[in-house]
């Protein structure tokens, strides 16, 4: 009887769990390639769109505006934060901010004008810098909005974990609200802005974060000299109004510039370099129709 000469061979079963099919290993490779590319395409420069752009920013400062003004007033703790750094500023012997509200106040020709400064500037302002950058440098566009956008959200952080009562309604020392005082448009403490706005949200100063933002920007960007000039004079001027119409103590000027310093930190990191160092026009490749 002849012997069987087949020799045995792995089933088919056993070649299908042998090993991963090079389809598997495909997949395997692909799906970390995938996630790399998006994250480098979330990182590029390019050019942006107008209508996301107005949606995103509208949508941002409602946010903002929800968050912040939704924040508990918790007014007996605002008066012990205002009084701990009023008492702390006295100590360092720089307690000014009473003396130049009450020296300003009595200057009418000076201080209405401020008051207007104080309740518009801070919007246009800003919002005119990121339309600026946006037609003029378009590449480094993304970057400086992203610093603005985690600035802004670091306040909100501030907001919440410090309520503070701004000078003007702090019982501990006798300030002026100089836009109630002289009857000026914009009063936070009328009636009917009262209701919608956290009087007790002072630390930080946006008005600081965002002036020190658009200077910043204007310095880094901007070439012709009057316009850096204006850039470096726009956070100080802002700076002596809040002062002055007794919005802020200037430790809450303090806060709003580390807001600032956080996010655009966290900004360069993200895009690997300061705005100035990107390309103000994005390459064809990376730019959007």
């Amino acid at each position: 009887m002849r012997g069987d000469t087949r020799v045995a061979g792995p089933t088919p079963s056993a070649d299908r769990t042998a090993g991963p099919t090079p389809s598997a290993d495909r997949t395997a490779v692909t799906r970390p390639s995938r996630a790399r590319a998006l994250l480098a395409a979330a990182r590029t420069p390019r050019r942006p769109r107008l209508s996301p752009e107005i949606a995103l920013i509208a949508l941002s400062y409602w946010i903002y505006s929800m968050i912040r003004n939704t924040v508990p007033e918790q007014v007996s703790a605002a008066q012990r934060n205002a009084q701990w750094v009023w008492d702390l500023q006295n100590t360092l012997g720089l307690g000014f901010e009473r003396s130049v509200n009450h020296a300003l106040n009595s200057v009418e020709w000076l201080i209405v004008p401020m008051n207007y400064y104080y309740a518009t500037l801070h919007f246009a302002v800003t919002l005119g810098v990121l339309v600026w950058v946006y037609r003029t440098q378009p590449g480094r566009y993304a970057a400086v909005r992203t610093a603005l956008f985690l600035t802004t959200a670091a306040a909100l952080i501030g907001y919440f974990l410090f309520p503070l009562a701004p000078p003007r309604l702090f019982d501990g020392a006798e300030f002026v609200d100089t836009v109630l005082v002289h009857g000026t448009w914009g009063s936070l403490a009328s009636d009917e802005m009262a209701e919608v706005s956290n009087q007790y949200a002072a630390m930080p100063s946006m008005h600081i974060g965002w002036s020190a933002w658009c200077g910043l920007v204007l310095l880094l960007l901007a070439r012709p000299a009057p316009v850096r000039v204006l850039g470096a004079l726009y956070p100080l001027a802002t700076f002596l109004v809040i002062v002055a119409t007794g919005n802020h103590f200037w430790l809450d000027a303090v806060g709003g510039v580390l807001c600032l310093a956080l996010g655009h930190t966290a900004a360069r990191r993200w895009y690997g370099a300061h705005p100035h160092r990107l390309p103000a026009v994005p390459e064809l490749s990376g730019a959007r129709p």
